[in-house]
């Protein structure tokens, strides 16, 4: 069985991430343990992941979402894809937001890096056009994050 070629395009553009190959290796294991819940095991697209903060991440939401306000994660196709599409040349841009990552992380009283990597798949999937505008779209999506962080030794988001 092989596995998808993911290029992946890394940018710290504001925010205390921290260590940028720790970064790295969290995208890429929660990039791998999605494609492999969801049997992907050929193709290659790319994608872009931004680590930024709430003043970059609130711009973006007020222009592409109308929500004047920062939010956790957002994810941009780059072109419109059902769940289980064959992969994209491009799959799109993940963004995320230091300051509600953490914030987040502490109200919820979970380890960031585990935070973090659920935001990665929650991204991720929505890239592959998983969505959660109803309850039964929801249901299924948070079915998969479960799935696929329980694989990475990460606790139920939702639990």
């Amino acid at each position: 069985m092989s596995n998808p070629e993911i290029s992946v395009g890394f940018e710290i553009e504001a925010g205390e991430w921290g260590d940028e190959a720790a970064l790295e290796g969290m995208a890429h294991r929660a990039i791998d343990a999605t494609f492999a819940q969801l049997g992907v095991v050929s193709g290659s697209s790319e994608l872009s992941i931004l680590f930024t903060d709430d003043a970059s991440v609130q711009a973006l939401n007020r222009q592409w979402r109308n929500k004047d306000k920062p939010t956790n994660v957002l994810s941009f196709p780059a072109f419109p894809v059902q769940p289980g599409d064959k992969l994209s040349p491009m799959l799109g841009d993940i963004v995320l937001a230091h300051e509600t990552v953490l914030r987040e992380a502490e109200e919820e009283a979970k380890p960031f890096e585990h935070h973090l990597t659920h935001l990665l798949v929650h991204g991720l999937l929505h890239l592959l056009g998983y969505d959660h505008e109803n309850d039964e779209q929801a249901e299924h999506m948070e079915g998969l994050e479960r799935r696929i962080l329980e694989s990475l030794a990460i606790p139920d988001p939702y639990g």
